[in-house]
């Protein structure tokens, strides 16, 4: 089995994920060896080869480097749908599906304090959207949500208990140097915003 090793140091989001799925897609099975330089670009690379089939073998830390393992597990020959495949199928058998962007801690300009009170109402009322409510996506200033300490992460816990996708954008969490503390969804990258926007039948942008 051949092994393909990717320098994706200093790449910008969601470059080192774009650059592990064009290895797959050259040549479907192949090992991989992914070298990155921030924990975000760990998480999402992690996540999308899992995505694909792949078992991480090891993902280790010298200095400010991560050097990721990856090799084709079972749902590489067994036929598993996986990554946007995988949710495109969901979407199917499930119906409509509505995603929530937001993109900031408070609703509104003008004063902060009555943009946080409401963001915090509308986070509380998202479960009346019932069934349709399928993912939030969370970026920018709206990461601060999904951390330790946020009013309204019992909410968001909530809603993901119930089988909602919450995913919190990996970029914005290291910029903001929260990525230790999200307490709740999936770390992600914009190919998969990109992708989610595309597949959701309705996009609400806050």
């Amino acid at each position: 089995m051949s092994c393909c090793t990717l320098t994706c140091q200093g790449l910008p989001c969601p470059q080192p994920v774009l650059q592990c799925k064009q290895a797959i897609e050259k040549e479907p099975g192949v090992e991989l060896v992914v070298y990155v330089d921030n924990d975000a670009a760990k998480e999402n690379v992690t996540r999308f080869v899992g995505t694909k089939g792949y078992e991480v073998v090891s993902a280790e830390k010298d200095g400010a480097v991560w050097k990721i393992m990856a090799r084709p597990g079972a749902g590489m020959t067994t036929g598993v749908a996986t990554g946007s495949q995988h949710v495109a199928k969901e979407k199917t058998e499930q119906g409509n599906r509505t995603l929530v962007f937001i993109s900031s801690s408070c609703m509104g300009s003008g004063d902060d304090e009555l943009g946080h009170k409401l963001m915090g109402n509308f986070i509380s009322v998202l479960p009346e959207l019932g069934d349709d409510l399928w993912r939030i996506i969370l970026v920018n200033a709206g990461v601060k949500l999904a951390v330790e300490g946020s009013p309204v992460l019992a909410n968001l816990q909530a809603l993901e208990a119930q089988g909602v996708s919450i995913l919190v954008c990996g970029t914005c969490l290291d910029f903001f140097d929260l990525l230790q503390q999200k307490k709740v969804g999936e770390t992600t990258n914009m190919l998969d915003v990109v992708t989610s926007m595309q597949l959701a039948d309705k996009v609400l942008s806050i």
